[in-house]
């Protein structure tokens, strides 16, 4: 599907019947032993663009708090399916405390295209409820160009029982979503000080951003334990330590960027853009459709890749907080008497070690391993709409290696911290998939 604007392609969708018409071809009516496989990936990829558009448009959130969004309406879009699942893609007893879920019974016929389509609209709309009046209405728009197309295929009554099952299991979900512990993550927080502790960094000076987040509940009973990385090299502010020539090694890449560097550290900059959670969930999106999974697969990425990326930041944060490592700017400026020097891109508001980016972007591959085998060839189209060159990879894993690679060259963050967050999101998600055994 051609990659424009965001904007243009949720207009066509809400104006083009034919649209739904060429792309609903392998999608069946239901009837006897219907299963959520019985249709294509189109519902869904649709409102993950929608999704892509809300996170690009967020304010006012933190840019990792945006992978609950990501996680939370995955796992909305994979319940609504659970009647017409296979045992292997049934994680309902797998939510670490999620209760309320609808009943359902086997015999009961859903239009699955339905459950999906209302789900979305409600857990969004639930999940972004200060978006604009403008993104409020996609969301309205998209929501009722499905039904009206679905009104054409199916009963009323079939149209009725799907959506209520969709928006009651977006309900239940929410609900859970709330009592995570988010709302405290950014209480107030007085950072401990002394020699090789972070302090806010220039230019902006900010306190640490949602310093507690590493207290929310994962959606995995279990994902993070044992994660935690070791320590990070010793603080030194002698030259020639290790903990100086790791530094050094910082400012040194700064001082010599090459176009592809820059590159690299622009493409996986995210803020602006579509966030870190929205350029994977983009990836996502387009794996989905380069395996070319039907809706119950589709679901399943997204719904686990959400958790992985969501759980692996609880992780990180948690680390973050307990080393409190100075970031490389601080450092560069005091210790190394450079005192103009200034990262490629700015540095965010929280401690060095390990990389968010790392771990973040390491669990969503390793998700993405796990459901689909390694990707092969791949193109990422994420960055189009900024006329940012996209960027061939050759697996999911050479991509979250990129992200990470591409903090150092930013300025952001030391070696060490980003190979420790590649770890720690590859553990996280050992932990998820062997809980789902």
């Amino acid at each position: 599907m051609n990659r424009q604007s965001i904007a243009a392609y949720l207009l066509a969708i809400a104006v083009s019947a034919t649209v739904f018409t060429a792309c609903k071809k392998n999608d069946h009516v239901p009837g006897n032993g219907n299963q959520a496989s019985s249709y294509s990936s189109y519902v869904l990829d649709t409102w993950m663009t929608m999704q892509i558009r809300l996170m690009r448009n967020a304010t006012g959130i933190p840019n990792q708090a945006l992978g609950r969004h990501f996680a939370y309406s995955g796992i909305a879009a994979l319940e609504s399916l659970a009647p017409g699942l296979n045992g292997n893609e049934r994680w309902s007893d797998r939510w670490n405390g999620l209760t309320g879920l609808p009943a359902w019974h086997p015999s009961t016929k859903y239009y699955f295209p339905a459950n999906v389509n209302a789900a979305m609209a409600a857990i969004n709309k639930a999940m972004f409820p200060n978006a604009s009046a403008a993104d409020k209405a996609a969301i309205d728009s998209l929501e009722l160009a499905f039904i009206n197309n679905f009104a054409s295929s199916i009963s009323n009554e079939m149209l009725v029982r799907s959506s209520n099952f969709g928006k009651a299991v977006a309900a239940a979900v929410f609900n859970w979503a709330d009592a995570d512990g988010h709302k405290f993550a950014n209480g107030a927080y007085t950072p401990p000080s002394g020699p090789g502790m972070w302090v806010p960094t220039p230019p902006a000076n900010a306190p640490a951003s949602t310093p507690y987040w590493g207290k929310n509940r994962t959606i995995i009973s279990g994902s993070i334990a044992n994660t935690r990385p070791a320590p990070p090299v010793a603080y030194s502010a002698e030259v020639g330590s290790p903990f100086y020539n790791m530094v050094k090694e910082v400012y040194d890449a700064s001082q010599n960027l090459t176009n592809e560097q820059k590159a690299m550290a622009t493409f996986w900059r995210d803020v602006p853009g579509v966030t870190s959670p929205g350029h994977w969930l983009s990836i996502v999106q387009q794996a989905i459709r380069l395996k070319n999974a039907r809706l119950d697969k589709a679901a399943l990425a997204y719904a686990l890749t959400g958790t992985a990326i969501n759980d692996a930041l609880i992780g990180c944060w948690e680390a973050k907080f307990h080393y409190n490592l100075v970031r490389p700017i601080t450092y560069i400026r005091s210790v190394m008497e450079q005192g103009s020097w200034t990262s490629h891109l700015g540095t965010p508001p929280h401690p060095e070690y390990p990389s968010a980016h790392s771990a973040l972007s390491s669990a969503a591959a390793e998700a993405l391993v796990k459901i689909f085998g390694d990707s092969g060839a791949f193109t990422d189209h994420t960055y189009d709409y900024l006329g940012f060159e996209p960027r061939v990879y050759f697996s999911f894993t050479g991509i979250a290696n990129e992200a990470g690679q591409s903090r150092l060259y930013a300025g952001i963050h030391y070696k060490p911290s980003i190979e420790a967050g590649l770890q720690q999101g590859k553990k996280v998600v050992e932990n998820i998939f062997s809980k789902g055994k």
